[in-house]
This record gives C-alpha cells, sequence and structure tokens, in this order.
C-alpha cells in the first residue's frame, strides 16, 4: 500500500473506461523547483499565476530533467473524501463484504492531516440514515449528545424580533434530530471505518497538486466524495458533460463560530434560526444559534448568505459580525468568549440543479453532486442514505462483473437514488429556495413555504427554475450602493485576520498557491473596473486584496493564499469565472475541532 511518504493528488482520465485512478502524493521540494515559483512577468501585468494547470508542465522549463517515474496499486473501490458520505460508503461495502464472506479491498484519501479537520457544519442531524448504517449506534457511544428540546423561528427587523411558529411537518421542525459537532462525528465515524477494515489515509489531497512524484492508486470504482463544490467533481462536469439536464448548481457561503457564554444564556437542546436583517429582503440567508450539551456552556452560532447576491460591496463576513449585534442576539452572546471560526460554501440548488450521478468508473455521492435539502439546513442524512446507496449496488455490481472488470459503471445507482426517500424529500421542497427570486423576495418565500408546502406539501404540479448562476447575477459596482459596515467591537464582533487566526488554517509556505487565475489580467481589467473588486469582500479569510504597484498609479491583485480556509467561494462568484481553486499540498488548509 501507499507509503506514507506520498501525499496525495491527480485524478487520471487517460482511456476509457475514463476513471480508474487517483494520483497519490506530490510535494514541491524546498529549495529546488519550489523557489522558482513565484517569479514575475514584468508589467503591466505582473505574473501572479504559475500553477502546472495554468502553464503545462511539457512546456514550463522549470520542470525539464524532474523524473516522472510513477509507481502504482490497485485496490476495488477508492473513495476520494473522508466526510460522512464518504465514509458511510465505505464501511457500507466492508460491512456488506463482512456478510457475503467476501474480500473486498476499500481505500479512503482525505486531503486533511485528519479526520474531521476540513469539517464544517451547522449541525442538526436526522438520524435516520444513521439508524440504518448502525442501529446500534447509541452502544458505540457516537457523539450525538444534545436531542433538540425547543424550536424558535424569528424574523428579525433592525431592531425587533417577531416571533414565527414551527407548524408540524414544515422543514424546519427539528423533532428528533440531534445537534452535533460535526468533525467530532466525522471522527467517529472513521473509527467505525478503520474498525471494519478501511484503509484510511488522511493528508492525501486527491488532485494534480505539488510535486514529489507520487503514486497512482488505480480502483474499479472511485466514488468521490469531495463534498461542495469538489475540485476533481468540477472537472467531472465539464470532462463528461454530466450536468447537460440540469439548471446550474447554486449555492450559499456558511460562516459559524463557535461561544462559550455564561450559563444563564444557555439553554441545552434549544435551536434558533432567524431571516431578516441585516440582510435586505432580495438577498437569501439567516442564522442560526445551536445549544450544545457536551459539559459546557457551547454556542454554535452561524450565519448563512445566497451566493446569488446582486451588490458586489455585501461581505458576508461583516453581515455575521453584524448580526450580532441585533438586541435579540447580543443578549445571549454578553459575556461569552469566541473560540472557534470558519466558513464554507452549501449547496443550495436542490433536485433542479443535480448532475448524473454514475459514469464508466465512478459516481458521486453526499454534497459532490448537491444532495443537501435546503429548507431543513441539512445534508448529512442524505449524504448518509446516498452512501448507504452507492455501497448496496456497487457491491451488487461488482459481483456481477467479476474480479477482472475494470472502470465498472455502476448506473444502477442512479435509479436507486431516485427511487429512494432522499429522492422524495428533495422533490418535496424544490420550490421552497426559488421562490426567494419573486417581486417579494424573503417575504414571497415564506409566504411560498407557509401556503403551498404547507397545503400541497411539495405536490405542486410545477418546479420553479433558478436564475441562473450566482456569478451571472452581480450588478456592476456603478449600479449599486455601497454598504457601510460598523467596526468590530471586539466583543460581539471581530475583524478578519483574528478570526482566520482561530481556524488554525495553515498552508506550507513554500508551495505554489493553489487559488490560481486563468488570466492574471482579469482581477483589474475586470473584476476591479467593473465590480470594484469583490473577491475582497466575498472571500471570509482575506486571500484577496488589491494592493497598489510599485508605481502606485494602477493596483495589482495579491493573493494570500496562506489564510485560505478552502471554502470555494472565490471559485463560485467571482464574476468574470477567472478563479480556479485547486487542493494545495496535502494536509494544508483548515485545522477545526469539532466545527
Amino acid at each position: 500500500m501507499a507509503s506514507r511518504l506520498f501525499r496525495s493528488s491527480a485524478l487520471v482520465c487517460s482511456s476509457v473506461p475514463l476513471v480508474t485512478a487517483v494520483r497519490l502524493g506530490e510535494l514541491f521540494l524546498p529549495g529546488t523547483i519550489a523557489s522558482r515559483l513565484y517569479s514575475t512577468s514584468s508589467p503591466p501585468v505582473p505574473r501572479i499565476t504559475t500553477h502546472y494547470s495554468i502553464h503545462p508542465r511539457e512546456k514550463d522549463p522549470r520542470w525539464e530533467g524532474v523524473n516522472m517515474e510513477r509507481f502504482s496499486d490497485n485496490v476495488d473501490v477508492l473513495v476520494v473524501g473522508g466526510g460522512p458520505a464518504g465514509l458511510t460508503t465505505a464501511i457500507r461495502l466492508k460491512q456488506l463484504a463482512k456478510q457475503g464472506g467476501q474480500e473486498l479491498r476499500v481505500c479512503l484519501v482525505e486531503k486533511a492531516s485528519h479526520l474531521g479537520a476540513h469539517i464544517l457544519s451547522g449541525a442538526c442531524i436526522e438520524p435516520s440514515a444513521l439508524n440504518e448504517l448502525f442501529p446500534d449506534w447509541k452502544e458505540r457511544k457516537a457523539p450525538l449528545h444534545t436531542p433538540i428540546t425547543q424550536d424558535k423561528f424569528a424574523i428579525l427587523t433592525k431592531k425587533y424580533r417577531i416571533p414565527i411558529p414551527i407548524l408540524p411537518g414544515l422543514p424546519m421542525n427539528n423533532h428528533g434530530n440531534y445537534i452535533v459537532r460535526l468533525g467530532n462525528f466525522v471522527r467517529w465515524l472513521g473509527e467505525q471505518a478503520e474498525d471494519i477494515g478501511v484503509e484510511i489515509y488522511p493528508g492525501y489531497a486527491a488532485s494534480e497538486a505539488t510535486f514529489e512524484r507520487g503514486m497512482e492508486l488505480h480502483a474499479r470504482v472511485t466514488v468521490f466524495a469531495e463534498g461542495c463544490h469538489g475540485h476533481l467533481t468540477k472537472q467531472l462536469y465539464r470532462r463528461l458533460n454530466l450536468r447537460d439536464q440540469c439548471q446550474p448548481q447554486t449555492y450559499a457561503i456558511g460562516l459559524k463560530e463557535l461561544w462559550e457564554v455564561p450559563s444563564e444564556n444557555w439553554h441545552p437542546g434549544r435551536v434558533e434560526h432567524t431571516v431578516g436583517w441585516p440582510l435586505d429582503r432580495n438577498t437569501y440567508g439567516g442564522s442560526f444559534i445551536y445549544h450544545l450539551n457536551e459539559g459546557e456552556p457551547l454556542l454554535a452560532v452561524g450565519f448563512v448568505v445566497g451566493l446569488d447576491y446582486e451588490n458586489p460591496y455585501l461581505n458576508p463576513f461583516c453581515e455575521f459580525q453584524r448580526f450580532k449585534h441585533h438586541p435579540s442576539i447580543a443578549c445571549t452572546l454578553e459575556g461569552g468568549k469566541r473560540i472557534s471560526y470558519g466558513a464554507r460554501a452549501l449547496n443550495e440548488g436542490g433536485i433542479q440543479s443535480l448532475p448524473r450521478f454514475s459514469f464508466p468508473g465512478g459516481l458521486l455521492v453526499g454534497c459532490s453532486p448537491g444532495l443537501m435539502n435546503v429548507p431543513k439546513i441539512k445534508g448529512t442524512h442524505t449524504a448518509m442514505k446516498s452512501g448507504i446507496i452507492a455501497a448496496d449496488t456497487i457491491y451488487a455490481k461488482l459481483a456481477v462483473e467479476g474480479p477482472n472488470v475494470q472502470g465498472v459503471h455502476v448506473d444502477e445507482y442512479d435509479e436507486a437514488l431516485k427511487s429512494s426517500w432522499v429522492w422524495n424529500e428533495l422533490y418535496a421542497v424544490r420550490n421552497i429556495r426559488p421562490s426567494f427570486h419573486s417581486p417579494l423576495g424573503l417575504y414571497g418565500g415564506i409566504i411560498y413555504t407557509g401556503v403551498f408546502y404547507w397545503i400541497l406539501r411539495g405536490k405542486e404540479p410545477w418546479t420553479l427554475r433558478h436564475k441562473g448562476p450566482d456569478h451571472s447575477r452581480l450588478r456592476q459596482a456603478k449600479d449599486c450602493t455601497p454598504i457601510e459596515y460598523p467596526r468590530p467591537d471586539g466583543r460581539l464582533s471581530f475583524d478578519l485576520l483574528s478570526s482566520v487566526a482561530l481556524s488554525g488554517t495553515n498552508h506550507e509556505h513554500d508551495q505554489p498557491p493553489h487559488l490560481t487565475l486563468h488570466d492574471d489580467a482579469s482581477p483589474v481589467q475586470n473584476n476591479l473596473a467593473l465590480y470594484d473588486g469583490p473577491e475582497q469582500r466575498f472571500c471570509p479569510a482575506g486571500v484577496y486584496e488589491f494592493v497598489p504597484l510599485e508605481s502606485k498609479k494602477e493596483m495589482r491583485l495579491q493573493i494570500n493564499a496562506q489564510n485560505c480556509v478552502h471554502c470555494k467561494t472565490c471559485d463560485i462568484k467571482d464574476p468574470s469565472q477567472n478563479i480556479n481553486w485547486v487542493v494545495p499540498e496535502s494536509g494544508g488548509g483548515p485545522a477545526y475541532n469539532g466545527m
């Protein structure tokens, strides 16, 4: 098996069957190639991107004389991504193999340094899929310590809070669910996977990255469980045209903090959601506050902003900080201490935006295709169920095809997924998110949910369409009003860099920046000129900033890749679609502790 010396990298898409291998482990060696990666061209356009994905190795003199020999290994099933969907797939496969008395080699690679390090979610878990995977999960000591005891929902105005009842049957009713720290849950799943014989390799980013020539893992089936807007998944969409029969995906950015609060402000099991202020009625989003019961008074506090917003001056991070000053929120956080921060993108397109799930040699599970239930603000249960279905269909297909057939096409997976409760659940809520694009905005969405969903239970004979990809919704700066955000007070609201410091983010400084540009001139000539540089506001980690050139008469884009928390918002919202997020060196990125 692959030595721990090998770190991860790239997908091999050579001959049909198309997806049969993942490359592992290429690390730039300090003092050799890496030392020459930051050279810039002469003005007027500074050279920003030198990554191999933009400047191919065969045309780049830096790679002359480098040994390209590569070793390989073979497995039956390779899972890319160690989140709930990927781990569930791997566990279920080994369960089936054990029940059938079969030998099945299942390998899982994860780009984070350890399982759960890059996982961030609210999170409330609906345990339906977990019950199916491990009926005895309580005896196995799964970290679901906080059953939900109270649901609260409200619309905020600048000064007031308007309570809205959560009726039984509405998507946001959390009866029977649990508040969890998803990173801890993922680590527990990893322990169960290792106990049953899954080979797990954390710190192996599955994409062609940096350079010390690594291994290739060849598999009969590769399961892509990368999460929202995965680096390999977006390549598969383009190469295999998997999105030719669906609407564009639409996204949100979720920002989250963990707080220790005074015990009198802590109500274990309480779930609170709000919509409205500080966002205007035409911007989709809202907040959550989850009261954890883990031995100390902890709150998970978060804010979600739909990335189809129009005003380039909007700053999701600053909206989050401003939200915490609302009178009904500040009273809960006063006297508390913020201990963690992070951000990630979320799939919000729903069933209208789902691609084809299988192709020769591989398939997609979880948030890679976008199986999140947006009105519920939940995706873990649907992700895990997709993993169970994927494992069932893979195991059955491998038994039929025999051991010598490579690049197996498990097309039964698509139909099995569409016949499951996952599909029924997503179909029922398909119109709730796009209903916010009505002239009434926020209020139109609430009315639609309360009237049509409540009366028809998702069986209305129409399906609403999204308005196009998120980046196309951004208006030019000349047509928008700048937003003045208050300065952080250091008690409830905080500056960006001190927030990023709480995420544990780190990247090796001598690696090529993994935030690449197709055109180094576009940020200034297009984004700054037309949109006033929105990347310096939509990034929740201070990665992008415009700074003066030496002449101080022109500007250039500076990329602080060290700060990147891997949310991928830049890849999604860039109006020129010029930013291409690729995986960094293995193990780089945030180090979330139970987020």
